[in-house]
């Protein structure tokens, strides 16, 4: 059995992924054509529906979860990354994204993972409500999410800018 995870529609349908060997092509061909209601959960492809904030807060507590499960200090990680604070966060980011959920996940997930519960697991006195202030920086966005915080920049009107006079 090979098992391949991809979000990406280049990988199958792409001429750099799957489409340069025709016999893994065929194999890996599915129609979603038809009503995702009835998609088979033993598909050689799975139909992935869209994120929403429910489904990426899920994501984030589970990854935190399983990050528990190896932790040096599991209940300081528990005790100041909470649901509540997953949420938040979950909020912030795809805010941060224009509202853009659907694109969210992997920078939803690199910021919680690396900029918030191993610095809680390692860093002692570290407490994310204090001391972490969520940034989007556009070297560690991908194109589409560098376009998408770009939609949250308000823009001023002329009467709006102040003048030193």
């Amino acid at each position: 059995m090979f098992l391949v995870i991809t979000g990406a529609p280049a990988f199958c349908d792409g001429q750099q992924g799957a489409q340069r060997l025709p016999p893994l092509a065929q194999r890996l061909a599915t129609d979603f054509s038809t009503d995702p209601r009835f998609d088979s959960s033993r598909a050689i492809q799975l139909r992935l529906t869209g994120f929403d904030l429910p489904k990426l807060v899920e994501l984030g507590t589970s990854a935190r979860e399983l990050f528990r499960a190896g932790a040096r200090n599991p209940d300081r990680v528990a005790a100041l990354v909470d649901d509540g604070y997953v949420t938040d966060l979950a909020k912030a980011v795809s805010g941060g994204l224009g509202g853009q959920v659907g694109i969210a996940p992997g920078v939803f997930l690199r910021k919680l993972v690396a900029d918030v519960l191993d610095r809680v697991d390692y860093v002692e006195g570290f407490d994310p409500l204090r001391d972490y202030h969520l940034t989007l920086t556009s070297s560690e966005l991908s194109e589409v999410e560098r376009n998408a915080a770009a939609s949250t920049v308000r823009a001023f009107t002329a009467d709006e800018v102040e003048l030193d006079l």
